[in-house]
C-alpha cells in the first residue's frame, strides 16, 4: 500500500497535461483555466485509494480519477458561475476572465470529456463504473441546489438534518463515490463496496464540519483565510445552525439581529455568542461523531487491517488540519 503524498504525485504526474485541443481557443483556454488553478486531487487519489485497498493499482484507475476530477472541476467552473465568485485558489474564476458563455460552453465539454475516460476502462465493470458515477453526479447537483434554495430562506427555516443532508449530497457522495470506483476496478464485492462508500461520506461530513470550525475558530494565518469570513457572508454553516438551536431567546434574538445587519465588531460578537452557547465544543463532538461512524465502516471492510492504514491516516490528516 502506498501513502497518500505517494499516490497525489503519481497522479499528477498522469494529469498535468494538456486536455483539450488549442481551436476554439476562448472555449478550450477556458476549460484549462479551472485546471490550471489547481487543487488538492482529493478526490482522484481516493480513487486510486479504493483500488489498492483490494488489489495492485490498475491503469483504470487513473481514468477513472482523471474522469472525477474532471467533473469535480466542471462542478466547480458552474458553481463560481451561480455564486458570482470573482477568484478561486486566489486567482480569477474562469468566468471572470472568459465570460459567462464561455464558461457554461466549457464545463460543458469537460463533462463529455469525463465520458471519455470512463468509457476507456475495462468492459467487464464499465456499466457499474458508470451507474455509481451517474448516481453521484445527479447527487452532487442536487446538492447544489439544495444549498441555492437554502440561501433564500431564514436560518431558522433551515432544520440541522437538512442541512446534513445537504452536504451530504453537494460534498460527501463524490469523495464516497471515488472511493466505490475504485474499490469496483480492484475487484471488492458489494459488501465491501457499500462499507467504503459509507466511509467515504462520513469523512465528507466531518471534513465539512472541520472547514466551518475553522472558518470561524481557526488561526487565519495557517487557514489562509479571513477569520469569520462564513459569519459576515450570513452563510449557513453547522456552527450558526446548531447556534439557534442551543441558545436561549435572547441570545437567538441577538443573533438573528446581528444575521441582519454589519457592524465592525460582527464577527467578535457572533463569535463570542457561538463560545456562549458551547457551539465551538459541540462542533468537535459532532466531527467526532461522524469520524468515529466512518472508522467503524473502515473496519467492517474485509481486508487487512495494514491495507486500510493509508485510508485512516488520510482521515486523520483531513479532520486535524488547521488549515
Amino acid at each position: 500500500m502506498q501513502s497518500f503524498q505517494d499516490l497525489i504525485a503519481q497522479f499528477s504526474q498522469h494529469f498535468e497535461k494538456q486536455h483539450f485541443p488549442e481551436q476554439p481557443g476562448k472555449l478550450y483556454g477556458a476549460a484549462s483555466h479551472i485546471l490550471e488553478i489547481g487543487g488538492k486531487r482529493i478526490r482522484p487519489v481516493l480513487c486510486l485509494m479504493g483500488n489498492e485497498l483490494f488489489d495492485t493499482l490498475r491503469p483504470d484507475a487513473f481514468e477513472v480519477g482523471t474522469a472525477v476530477e474532471l467533473f469535480h472541476n466542471f462542478t466547480l467552473l458552474h458553481d463560481d458561475i451561480m455564486d458570482k465568485a470573482p477568484l478561486r485558489r486566489g486567482k480569477a474564476t474562469v468566468h471572470t476572465v472568459y465570460g459567462e458563455s464561455a464558461a457554461i460552453l466549457a464545463g460543458d465539454v469537460m463533462l463529455i470529456n469525463v465520458y471519455e475516460h470512463l468509457n476507456k476502462v475495462d468492459p467487464h465493470y464499465k456499466q457499474k463504473i458508470i451507474a455509481v458515477f451517474n448516481k453521484a453526479a445527479i447527487e452532487v447537483c442536487e446538492g447544489q441546489q439544495l444549498d441555492m434554495d437554502f440561501e433564500g430562506m431564514d436560518p431558522e427555516q433551515v432544520q440541522y438534518d437538512d442541512y446534513v443532508y445537504m452536504i451530504g449530497l453537494k460534498t460527501s457522495v463524490l469523495l464516497a463515490a471515488s472511493l466505490q470506483l475504485g474499490a469496483i476496478i480492484g475487484g471488492a464485492g458489494d459488501g465491501n463496496q457499500q462499507h467504503i462508500y459509507s466511509f467515504g461520506k462520513n469523512i465528507g461530513i466531518a471534513f465539512q464540519i472541520q472547514d466551518d470550525y475553522l472558518d470561524a475558530f481557526g488561526d487565519p494565518e495557517k487557514f489562509g483565510k479571513q477569520q469569520g469570513g462564513d459569519i459576515l457572508a450570513n452563510k449557513k454553516t453547522f456552527l450558526l445552525l446548531k447556534a439557534l438551536e442551543l441558545c436561549s431567546p435572547a441570545q437567538r434574538e441577538e443573533l438573528k439581529l446581528l444575521l441582519e445587519t454589519s457592524p465592525a465588531d460582527k464577527v467578535e460578537r457572533v463569535l463570542e455568542l457561538f463560545r456562549s452557547c458551547k457551539v465551538d465544543e459541540w462542533a468537535e463532538k459532532e466531527k467526532e461523531r461522524f469520524q468515529q461512524l466512518a472508522f467503524q465502516s473502515l473496519d467492517n471492510i474485509a481486508v487487512l487491517s495494514n491495507r486500510k492504514a493509508p485510508l485512516m491516516e488520510l482521515a486523520n490528516y483531513l479532520l486535524n488540519r488547521q488549515q
